[in-house]
């Protein structure tokens, strides 16, 4: 009869397999576990490291680098502008349906007249009450006194013309911007919408106001901006950008979602609201970055159109049956949206 010893000997011996293979199971676990660690964790960690390193050496070198004074680019609305020439009574009556607010060069004269017998005649559609404002700020110091006078004449005889006393320049962009959204609130809160278009651009305004007809929903006059709209904006920091945002200015990697300012259309209920909260954002010179900001500071989204050709911020090749779908293009000079917009009054009915 076999001792307990010699039995409890047998029993571990016997259970010495087992432990081995289990041990050999965790071992080789192990190995696993470290191998996906260096082929995936390892080189993501890297990657992540580089990447924010990289980033943080690009600032330093820009901040060490960069000999342009922020002051041009720290565009602000430091002081309530004056009025020079103003429309105080644009509005008056009936609100209008739509209110077209075009930023424009005092000296642009050309551009003014040809937009006024185009797209921004107020009588070109009888069903809507639409309304007409070119925004100016004060000409170069160069022969400025007589564009001036010319600019008064203008204004008496046409009765579209607003300006204020800041200089007119591109930096300045920003402060016009905010020059419509004032203006809108002190003179023509009760419109419907208002669109803030440039000078280079076609718009379809029987397009526009129909699509515009079909949002007649109450939600979509209150907090709605629509137009070509950016997501992850990538931020430019190459000095010799037109659209270069210092560091120290703007840190990040993309912009708010903002929609483009060649050509946007909003609720006039928005302009009051970026207004407002625009004394709490601190001022950029890229103006439709700006309005992004401030839309971003008040919770409100930009409404993605619901065909993405409707708002084209590059240039299109003319037909009248493409031109008659979109509400507007952009790149295109005097002549040419002349040409364009007789044509298509010629054939309106037909595409």
């Amino acid at each position: 009869m076999p001792s307990s010893r010699t039995t409890m000997l047998a029993s571990k011996n016997a259970s010495l397999p087992n432990s081995q293979a289990q041990s050999r199971r965790k071992h080789h676990q192990a190995i696993i576990h470290i191998r996906l660690l260096k082929k995936w964790l390892f080189p993501l960690i890297l990657v992540l490291t580089s990447s924010f390193l990289l980033q943080i050496f690009s600032r330093v070198h820009i901040m060490l680098q960069d000999p342009i004074s922020l002051d041009i680019y720290n565009i602000a609305y430091p002081r309530p502008y004056n009025y020079i020439l103003n429309e105080p009574q644009k509005c008056s009556g009936q609100p209008p349906f739509l209110v077209l607010m075009i930023p424009v060069a005092p000296e642009n004269r050309k551009v003014r007249d040809v937009i006024r017998e185009t797209w921004g005649d107020e009588n070109s559609m009888p069903t809507v009450k639409i309304r007409r404002i070119f925004y100016l700020g004060l000409p170069s110091q160069d022969g400025s006194g007589g564009l001036q006078e010319d600019l008064r004449r203008e204004s008496r005889w046409h009765h579209d013309l607003v300006q204020k006393d800041f200089q007119d320049t591109y930096f300045n962009l920003t402060i016009k911007t905010m020059m419509i959204m004032d203006w809108l609130v002190s003179y023509c809160s009760k419109a419907s919408y208002a669109m803030k278009i440039d000078t280079d651009m076609f718009l379809n305004v029987d397009t526009l106001v129909n699509k515009l007809l079909q949002l007649q929903a109450p939600r979509a006059k209150v907090n709605f901006i629509t137009g070509n709209v950016h997501h992850f904006g990538i931020i430019r920091r190459d000095q010799d950008s037109k659209w270069y945002m210092p560091l120290k200015l703007f840190p990040g990697l993309f912009y708010p979602p903002y929609v483009s300012g060649i050509g946007y259309v909003f609720s006039v209920d928005l302009a009051k609201k970026i207004l407002s909260v625009s004394l709490s954002v601190m001022p950029i010179h890229l103006e439709d970055v700006y309005v992004g900001m401030c839309l971003q500071k008040l919770g409100i989204q930009p409404t993605q159109p619901a065909d993405s050709t409707w708002f084209s911020f590059q240039p299109v090749e003319y037909s009248r049956c493409r031109f008659s779908r979109l509400i507007s293009v952009s790149h295109l000079e005097p002549d040419q949206l002349l040409h364009i917009w007789k044509d298509l009054e010629k054939a309106k009915d037909h595409c």
